[in-house]
């Protein structure tokens, strides 16, 4: 994996951030077919989104700061820092059952791709959601993106199926495949048996 520059920190996304969150997505969501919106967002478009994501539960937003050094270092009030990348936990899906799984993705800014900013990111979610009722995380990532494949790969995802020209962006059709990783929650609770297979 990269080398990680020792400048750059994660910590929980907050409001004031949520400009520089914005413009980075509405990058992917102009430039690539990685993300599925087609519209760009306003910081208040994307506020809901945010605020869905509090510092702590299995929902997470973590932001990836990268800084010169000084008093302001990671706190993202000083001229010399930027976000570089975030990282989220969301739901699954809305059923009360799918509540023990969640989806994961990761964006980097385009100049801090390939400098291991995903890595640093994917490392503190997952130590964060160890902490949580979480048993398995999901990913689905748009075809063709090797390196999205490779740092899932990096994690212990295994690839569980491909949805086929599921979405259609820049006038053409779009895969979209999708990757498990089973999580260890020190926190879970022990499974209850099978109804169905305890005697009576």
């Amino acid at each position: 994996m990269p080398q990680v520059p020792a400048e750059v920190q994660v910590k929980p996304g907050v409001e004031t951030d949520l400009a520089a969150l914005t413009d980075l997505y509405n990058h992917y969501v102009r430039e690539t077919a990685l993300t599925f919106d087609t519209d760009a967002f306003t910081p208040e478009e994307r506020l809901p989104w945010l605020r869905s994501h509090p510092e702590d539960g299995p929902h997470r937003l973590l932001v990836a700061w990268e800084t010169a050094g000084g008093p302001d270092a990671g706190t993202g009030t000083g001229a010399a820092s930027r976000i570089v990348g975030y990282a989220t936990s969301s739901p699954f899906r809305a059923k009360a059952a799918y509540r023990t799984s969640v989806e994961v993705s990761v964006y980097c800014a385009p100049e801090a791709v390939g400098r291991g900013i995903g890595t640093l990111l994917y490392k503190a979610l997952f130590e964060a959601l160890a902490d949580e009722d979480v048993h398995r995380a999901y990913a689905g990532i748009a075809q063709p993106n090797e390196p999205s494949v490779r740092l899932h790969a990096a994690f212990g995802f295994r690839h569980v199926g491909t949805y086929v020209e599921v979405g259609r962006k820049f006038g053409r059709f779009w895969d979209v495949s999708w990757y498990e990783k089973p999580l260890l929650s020190r926190t879970a609770p022990t499974a209850s048996p099978d109804p169905s297979r305890t005697r009576r």
